[in-house]
């Protein structure tokens, strides 16, 4: 199998931690060439930093708050502007708070809806045309095992990830012609600083401990354990190679088989 992505050019978004850091490490492992997506200047320069380690390309980073759709636009466009021809894009935003839907404002569900599926929306049809052009594109987006059934007190969460679930399917009919893939991998439990966030909400909210909480749902876990981002990076990866030609418009959960269903 060949994973090389030697001559490749990658947009990784939410890469300074978690799943989007590993993600955008791994495809620099193979060859690719860089540009993060986050909001803190100072921790995208220490990922360039160890990404510049890893392989000689010219690696690149925007500071953007994927709140705000329009500041997005202008640093994307500069960015595209610049003669970069990226053919590989990872959406990837960081979760909603935990809370009950029927709680739930409109502001809120605005919110999530611009930082997910109006960012990534955006982003993607920003690169089509060079995907097209080149014959070759991949779109990979960060969701969450919640598209296969809802995840309790994550309601905006549930609401906007099955929207973005939806969303890729439907773009993935539309472009597979251009040899571009669309596809979606599922977290499951993934040892981030997010799930760390959610575990101690919980643990709030509840006569339990972090700890006792954290068991009950490894318990629940048929490998009996979290993941790491570095196994999400890795199904990224294949999804993004030439040997994943033929596969488009899937989810694909990556949880330990927590995911009841086929």
């Amino acid at each position: 199998m060949n994973l090389s992505l030697k001559g490749k050019r990658a947009v990784v978004c939410g890469s300074t931690q978690g799943i989007g850091k590993s993600i955008a490490l791994r495809l620099a492992e193979q060859g690719a060439a860089i540009t993060l997506i986050s909001r803190d200047e100072n921790k995208l320069q220490a990922v360039k930093n160890k990404l510049e380690s890893i392989n000689d390309n010219k690696h690149n980073f925007i500071a953007c708050n994927f709140k705000n759709l329009n500041s997005l636009k202008t640093k994307f466009k500069d960015f595209l502007d610049s003669n970069y021809e990226p053919t590989i894009l990872i959406n990837n935003t960081g979760g909603p708070p935990p809370g009950e839907i029927s709680e739930a404002t409109i502001e809120e569900l605005e919110e999530y809806m611009t930082m997910h599926l109006h960012c990534s929306h955006y982003l993607s049809k920003s690169l089509l045309p060079i995907m097209k052009s080149k014959k070759f594109g991949r779109i990979v987006n960060i969701i969450s095992i919640s598209v296969k059934a809802p995840i309790d007190n994550l309601g905006v969460s549930n609401t906007v990830r099955w929207a973005m679930a939806s969303w890729a399917k439907t773009l993935s009919n539309e472009v597979a012609e251009y040899g571009i893939t669309v596809n979606n991998i599922l977290p499951g439990f993934t040892d981030t600083e997010r799930l760390r966030s959610l575990l101690k909400s919980r643990a709030k909210n509840s006569n339990m401990t972090v700890k006792e909480i954290s068991d009950n749902i490894i318990s629940s876990i048929p490998s009996k354990r979290f993941g790491s981002p570095d196994e999400i990076a890795d199904a990224a990866l294949f999804l993004c190679c030439k040997s994943a030609n033929y596969i488009n418009g899937i989810n694909l959960p990556v949880d330990g088989g927590f995911t009841k269903s086929l």
